[in-house]
């Protein structure tokens, strides 16, 4: 952390921030014209602009009606053209100068976002309102650290020679984050080099060492999505004793190899047997309820992601919390970084994002449900002229209706389907705040991995060939996102139709778990194989006729007999109990899939 230079306000640095997002709130519309006559400008000589005849025009009018509103398939090809080489303009005037590999898949790989040079500005603006607005609700932040569990992950080179890799690795690595001037917010426990250290147990290992050293200055934790706060909890509870053992002696593990990471762990490890003794006495505790609070006293909250498919996270988070507030402070995805919280301290399930106008061009493609299943939520993948024309203005948006976001940004997506759904919740001055609804299509999710049914589909036909040779097949099936183990796994429930009378022996149940593991998307088989962030998937058999108890059970809370199809995904608490008291047996995958980083088609051409 450099020092704070002699001229250094916090008080008018926060003041000036506040004031930004009050100007930016207060003239939306006017800045999201400029925003879009901007990209619009600077881009006008680029291939994809030409190519629906956009003719330098910057106007709203004449970009809705010309440019479509589109979803990644249909630039794929474009995005395949700069991956393999090709440095002329094709969607952007400015140079790619690296792809962010998307949580979202396509054909069953990592989508790749392009961007530039200066979104890392943009995207550093983001995280310096996050603070300010925080020290309105929690003064004296500023005293002390933040114990934030950070991770850079695989990346890979395009044939082309891009690197590919997640958008946070490729903040961490950036200059923004490494150079970072002096801001007393950004004092984290964890040294540089424990963040950028390749291997994720030693990174792990060391970040926890130093953040337990430090625990009284500790006033804030967290990690970014609730699923990896609560992995290195998990993780403390198995490796504490070493943990303790290297605070007492003030010696790092020799598992611990990486030299720029015991030298950085050395300058902040001194022998303190009383702190080892104190960490030693509450994790020898039967019960790990309060365990943050306990070790670190000082804490005033929790800075995680539990909105969407993290919220299943809630309860044990409460649990090792003792309560404490749970933050989500932002926005974000590998398309674009979008918007802020102004109310950091409310209930996660009340938390909105405001959407700030500078980041991108953004519009709204209504969304209206009949049903009202938000769970697995299906919308037109293409729209008719008459619908491109009605995306709604950022300012237009009405309260309490459903939209799907549409971005237009400075690296060169224009009218993009991000594929997230949002509510209008309120807004800040001009500018609307949002809930997140949900993912679009999206079925099953652990982590950052995002199964949709018709991958978990094509994954069970091909598992069901196992069953071929004993004349059995899967009468009905459903699927639950385990979260009560550590890491969450995938469960499969499955009712069968035994024709023939040998019986299938469990290797072959155990083979099914691994081609479904195998058929799924390369971020599933990541977070098995690298990350280690989900466990072996699972596969219950049930007594004949629970998909009839199922079917029961849904009308007898009113579904319609008529409409009624077996859900592909169950979440509901009484439904799981149900499948659960019919198992007969279970398997788990016997080994990891396969998975390397990339793409599957680079592997040969680099």
């Amino acid at each position: 952390m450099p020092e704070a230079p002699k001229d250094y306000n916090l008080v008018e640095q926060n003041k000036k921030i506040l004031e930004f997002i009050e100007d930016v709130t207060l003239n939306a519309d006017q800045v999201q014209q400029k925003v879009l006559s901007e990209i619009l400008s600077r881009n006008a000589n680029v291939e994809y602009l030409k190519r629906y005849g956009l003719n330098g025009h910057t106007d709203r009018d004449t970009f809705k009606k010309i440019l479509p509103v589109i979803s990644y398939e249909d630039i794929q090809t474009d995005i395949n053209r700069i991956a393999n080489g090709d440095t002329s303009p094709i969607l952007c005037s400015k140079p790619i100068s690296e792809f962010l590999t998307s949580s979202g898949t396509s054909g069953g790989e990592r989508k790749l976002m392009p961007t530039i040079e200066e979104e890392l500005a943009r995207r550093s603006l983001l995280y310096s309102l996050l603070m300010p607005v925080m020290s309105q609700f929690v003064p004296g932040l500023e005293k002390g650290k933040g114990m934030y569990l950070m991770f850079i992950k695989s990346e890979a080179k395009t044939p082309g020679g891009i690197v590919a890799r997640p958008v946070l690795t490729s903040y961490y690595k950036s200059s923004h984050f490494r150079d970072r001037p002096y801001d007393p917010y950004t004092n984290y426990t964890s040294p540089n080099e424990t963040v950028l250290c390749p291997d994720s147990y030693q990174s792990m290992y060391s970040q926890l060492l130093c953040g337990l050293c430090q625990n009284k200055e500790v006033l804030r934790v967290g990690a970014v999505f609730a699923s990896g706060f609560i992995r290195a909890i998990r993780f403390l509870e198995k490796h504490w004793t070493l943990l303790v053992n290297d605070i007492r002696t003030g010696t790092v593990n020799p598992l611990i190899t990486d030299s720029s990471v015991r030298d950085s762990v050395m300058k902040i490890l001194k022998p303190d047997p009383k702190l080892a003794d104190f960490i030693q006495t509450e994790c020898s505790e039967s019960s790990w309820q309060g365990i943050i609070t306990r070790l670190w006293p000082n804490t005033k909250y929790v800075d995680v992601i539990v909105t969407g498919t993290m919220s299943q996270y809630i309860p044990i988070l409460d649990h090792y919390s003792n309560g404490l507030p749970l933050v989500c402070t932002m926005y974000a995805s590998s398309e674009c970084y979008f918007g802020v919280n102004l109310n950091p301290l409310c209930q996660p399930s009340e938390v909105s994002y405001t959407l700030i106008p500078t980041m991108c061009y953004f519009e709204f493609l209504p969304v209206n449900r009949s049903n009202g299943v938000t769970d697995s939520l299906h919308t037109p993948r293409s729209l008719n002229e008459k619908e491109q024309q009605e995306l709604v203005e950022l300012v237009d948006v009405k309260l309490g209706q459903e939209y799907e976001l549409v971005v237009t940004t400075y690296a060169g997506l224009y009218r993009y389907r991000v594929g997230d759904v949002l509510k209008v919740a309120g807004f800040k001055n001009k500018a609307p705040q949002f809930n997140f609804v949900c993912r679009k299509n999206v079925v099953l999710s652990i982590d950052s991995d995002k199964t949709d049914e018709v991958e978990l589909q094509n994954a069970m036909s091909n598992a069901m060939t196992h069953l071929v040779p004993f004349d059995a097949t899967v009468s009905e099936y459903t699927s639950y996102a385990d979260t009560t183990t550590i890491p969450g796994h995938y469960v499969l429930y499955w009712e069968l139709t035994l024709n023939g009378s040998t019986p299938i022996p469990p290797c072959v149940f155990e083979d099914c778990c691994l081609t479904i593991e195998e058929s799924l998307n390369s971020v599933y088989r990541q977070g098995r194989v690298s990350d280690k962030s989900i466990g072996p998937l699972e596969i219950k058999i049930v007594e004949q006729g629970t998909f009839d108890k199922l079917m029961d059970y849904a009308i007898s809370l009113g579904a319609s007999i008529n409409q009624y199809k077996t859900p592909r995904c169950v979440k509901f608490a009484p439904v799981v109990e149900l499948l659960n008291s019919r198992v007969m047996s279970s398997y788990f995958s016997p080994k990891c899939p396969k998975w390397v980083p990339g793409h599957k088609q680079w592997i040969n051409q680099n």
